[in-house]
């Protein structure tokens, strides 16, 4: 599991039981999640398809740090699944888990767009093998 990002808990984060709010936490994760998946497929339509059971393990309070861990799971013709897990940086206590996230990339049309990857790839090996030609010769 990658950890990504990492987020502050602040008083607008909380709910009425002061700590963190459930729907703020999903907002992140969806979107931490998406950028991986567009990042991933090279495909900015990419969509948010599925979020299976989420698992609320443990909660967060003002003042702690939290991070969301990402990992690609499995490829589909025109889709990823990604897992995730959402833990306090300072103690690893879980907080959340999800096990699957279906993102689909789309075409202009908003159809499902196949993609043709099969393997996590990385941004830093995408460009060497763009840029692999010696500028000067």
């Amino acid at each position: 599991m990658n950890y990504h990002t990492r987020k502050w808990i602040k008083p607008e984060d909380l709910n009425p039981n002061h700590s963190l709010f459930g729907g703020r936490l999903l907002q992140w994760i969806d979107e931490e999640a998406a950028l991986y998946a567009i990042i991933q497929l090279e495909n900015s339509r990419t969509v948010t398809k599925y979020i299976s059971e989420i698992n609320f393990v443990s909660s967060a309070k003002q003042g702690d740090i939290i991070e969301i861990g990402i990992e690609a799971v499995e490829f589909g013709k025109s889709s990823l699944t990604l897992r995730c897990e959402v833990r306090n940086k300072m103690t690893h206590q879980i907080i959340i888990t999800i096990d699957k996230l279906v993102f689909v990339g789309l075409d202009e049309n908003g159809n499902p767009k196949p993609h043709g990857k099969t393997k996590i790839e990385y941004v830093e090996d995408r460009l060497h093998v763009k840029n692999s030609t010696p500028e000067f010769e």
